[in-house]
């Protein structure tokens, strides 16, 4: 099922982008549809507060954090309609850090399974992203030369990286859990490699 994630992080990316994943009778709905009149396409998301019952769609029983790799909390959050009431579910006041905090729990065992970044690597990494902000404040152009050159810098070392990592037969999942991504992020990078 397709997800609209809104919780990410720079070190993770897409990889492990979180949302708040609705239950109705204990699995997760199909994407909830909004009927728009005639046409061909019907918008539709998966955002939880979409799930409140109107217009045919599903209403929600429960929360729980969900992530892109897969991951599921096995914390649910239920929803009281009692207080929530007929009010539509995206202005009701619905408390999302149970669901936040079971993500960033995940986040944390992901990033512990994670090959660990050198110190003085970490803290370079660090101030450049300071510096290209600051940049981007004062000389938009000049920071997005930058970030063009940077780009171009990890794409290199990446690829030649990979290609050292496909010599020693290094595995996907090894390589998938190593930088805290999916087996097929990391397999694409492999193979691509192997056609340098």
């Amino acid at each position: 099922m397709l997800v609209d994630w809104y919780w990410w992080t720079v070190e993770f990316g897409e990889a492990h982008a979180g949302a708040a994943g609705v239950l109705v009778g204990g699995r997760e709905p199909g994407p909830a549809y909004f009927d728009v009149g005639s046409g061909s396409e019907v918008p539709s998301t998966t955002h939880w507060s979409a799930y409140d019952g109107r217009a045919r769609r599903p209403r929600a029983e429960a929360l729980r954090a969900v992530c892109a790799c897969g991951w599921r909390s096995p914390a649910q959050y239920r929803l009281d309609w009692d207080t929530i009431g007929d009010q539509p579910l995206h202005e009701a006041d619905v408390d999302l850090t149970g669901p936040l905090a079971d993500w960033t729990a995940h986040l944390s065992v992901v990033r512990d399974a994670t090959v660990p970044l050198p110190e003085p690597l970490a803290a370079l990494l660090v101030e450049m992203a300071e510096r290209l902000a600051a940049t981007a404040a004062d000389a938009p152009l000049a920071a997005l030369r930058a970030a063009g050159v940077l780009e171009r810098i990890a794409a290199r070392v990446g690829r030649e990286t990979a290609g050292a990592l496909c010599d020693d037969g290094l595995s996907a999942e090894a390589v998938a859990t190593a930088l805290g991504t999916t087996r097929s992020k990391a397999l694409v990078m492999l193979l691509t490699a192997q056609d340098r």
